[in-house]
């Protein structure tokens, strides 16, 4: 299986995007991995939210393959504790997926076509994080599975 994140807009911050360069670089000894960034809309301004989630449900299509398992992060979602997630992507290493697709979208969520089109939505917590940070907690929880999946110390019970 690989792991693809799929995000809306670049991080400005350098101090996070070292911290997430760190995580991809370790997650590369468990999984095949790919961090694809889909550029901001441009001229926001001029449009309704529903109008802009729906243009960046288009562009999240475009990258999505033929049998790819999408997984929205998203505050609706299924929260799991660490633990709990590795068996998650236990799981779904064992059903034969070729690749699983979390998605983090842009700042007003998802449109309705890419909520049918996926397979399901994690919380990552009830607090609303910006979406730089979203990114390098995500991949941090990633690795933190694959460590406990391997009965690696890196997480502590």
């Amino acid at each position: 299986m690989k792991i693809k994140l799929l995000v809306i807009g670049k991080t400005d911050d350098k101090n996070l995007t070292t911290l997430f360069q760190t995580y991809e670089k370790r997650l590369r000894h468990y999984i095949k991995f790919e961090f694809q960034v889909i550029p901001d809309l441009k001229k926001v301004k001029k449009l309704s939210e529903k109008e802009q989630k729906e243009k960046e449900g288009e562009l999240i299509l475009s990258k999505i393959q033929p049998g790819d398992h999408l997984v929205l992060l998203d505050e609706r979602g299924t929260e799991y504790r660490s633990v709990e997630f590795s068996k998650f992507l236990q799981k779904k290493m064992n059903s034969g997926i070729k690749q699983l697709v979390f998605v983090i979208g842009g700042p007003y969520g998802f449109s309705e076509k890419i909520y049918k089109k996926s397979s399901g939505m994690i919380a990552l917590s009830k607090m609303t994080f910006s979406h730089q940070m979203i990114r390098l907690i995500v991949i941090e929880q990633i690795y933190r599975a694959f460590t406990i999946l391997r009965n690696e110390p890196y997480h502590h019970e």
